[in-house]
């Protein structure tokens, strides 16, 4: 059998290099998407690895014949026409555990960003800061604490218990919403002590978002939020979607940031990438990053071993 892997959107060193040492030759060089197919057959590659960017539809694995493992290095494998993959006898993995404190972090620097209005601040400070400096001061004036407020998480596996963690860490309170998780003991680690347990029951996605000031939806996809769950929600509440594109439908979400009843929204994720709407990336009320919540160094060295502990396991 070929010991050829393709890791095409990459992979990290320590990761390729376990796989080296296992015997596997890994090359890194990004296959455009119209030749991938091409390249796989003709090069003989036995796996192949991606992450967001690339795309394994039934086109490319009715093509592949020889191919045996398609592995994500991340969560979300909406990008992989899974069940048709396995239908044809060929394993997929992903790395579910791996980047679940670096997107939980990155949620945290959009509401820090948010509630303290540094995501617009830094976009006018360059421009006017030395002719409006006492205009920018007071129209940033009105910034709110994150302690005390309610941190409402819609998906409550690993990636919304580590925002939990962190929510609770900064004195807040934490309603959940998950309907295959009714309750979660969370492991606070805390440096100098043992750490302490806290128990989250999860609640009804009504009570969730009539009573959360915060929103972070942790789902694999859907269309969790449109007009009617907006109307539902506190006036100024802040919507922060680091999941997937589409989770809160981007129309309705601008008409409600347009009518006050959003204060804040924070976007990682975009129905359009990779070319996300003007009408988002122009907003005034929104925080925007461009798809990096598990882009994180250690994320990313516990993303290729994890890859590469399952690819071996999977090629023996």
């Amino acid at each position: 059998m070929s010991k050829l892997i393709l890791a095409n959107d990459g992979i990290d060193a320590v990761g390729k290099s376990i796989l080296e040492k296992t015997g596997f030759t890994v090359v890194t060089e990004k296959v455009a998407q119209e030749n991938l197919a091409n390249e796989i057959n003709a090069k003989g590659y036995v796996a192949l690895t991606v992450r967001s960017a690339t795309k394994v539809r039934k086109d490319v694995i009715d093509a592949c014949p020889g191919l045996k493992v398609i592995g994500r290095g991340g969560v979300g494998m909406d990008n992989i026409d899974v069940e048709y993959a396995r239908s044809k006898g060929i394993q997929v993995t992903n790395t579910p555990a791996a980047s679940s404190n670096s997107v939980a972090e990155l949620v945290f620097a959009h509401l820090f960003n948010a509630v303290r209005f540094v995501y617009d601040s830094n976009r006018q400070m360059p421009e006017h800061g030395g002719s409006k400096f006492e205009e920018l001061k007071k129209k940033y004036a009105k910034g709110i604490e994150l302690r005390d407020k309610t941190m409402g998480i819609i998906g409550f596996g690993r990636i919304g218990q580590y925002t939990a963690k962190i929510a609770l860490g900064c004195g807040m309170k934490v309603l959940a919403y998950d309907p295959f998780v009714k309750e979660a003991s969370l492991h606070l680690d805390i440096h100098g002590t043992s750490g302490i347990d806290v128990k989250i029951e999860t609640v009804s996605l009504e009570t969730l978002i009539a009573q959360a000031d915060m929103i972070s939806l942790h789902v694999p996809g859907g269309k969790m939020i449109t007009a009617k769950e907006i109307a539902q929600m506190k006036p100024g509440v802040i919507l922060v979607n680091a999941a997937r594109g589409g989770v809160i439908d981007e129309n309705d979400l601008v008409e409600g940031l347009n009518s006050g009843q959003i204060a804040h929204a924070c976007l990682d994720v975009f129905e359009n990438e990779p070319t996300p709407s003007q009408s988002l990336l122009t907003h005034p009320k929104i925080s925007l990053t461009p798809h990096i919540g598990a882009a994180t160094n250690e994320a990313q060295e516990r993303i290729g071993v994890e890859l590469a502990e399952k690819l071996i396991d999977a090629l023996k």
